[in-house]
């Protein structure tokens, strides 16, 4: 146990994250969220996002990235980013 790294976990969704862009919810799900930093600024000595993408987006292998989107915003901070993210995919798996 000491050596297996638990996921991370927002809302009962899984969080991964390579480099600037944070993917919330599972490939195994038809919906997940990308999540995208755009611009940071200082804040004393730490990085904090000042423009955030977000993009309710189908899993499917088959379609274009582009056809895969469905809903897409821009917050100015990744707490908005991941509370619309949270609301977006609960809704879209329950088929609201």
């Amino acid at each position: 146990m000491a050596n297996e790294t638990l996921p991370l976990v927002y809302k009962g969704h899984p969080l991964r994250r390579k480099d600037n862009i944070i993917y919330y919810g599972s490939m195994a799900d038809k919906y997940i969220i990308m999540i995208q930093v755009m611009n940071t600024r200082k804040v004393k000595d730490l990085d904090v996002a000042s423009k955030v993408l977000v993009q309710l987006q189908l899993t499917d292998p088959d379609l274009k990235s582009r056809d895969r989107v469905v809903k897409k915003s821009e917050k100015d901070s990744l707490y908005a980013a991941m509370d619309v993210a949270a609301v977006w995919l609960d809704r879209a798996l329950a088929g609201k």
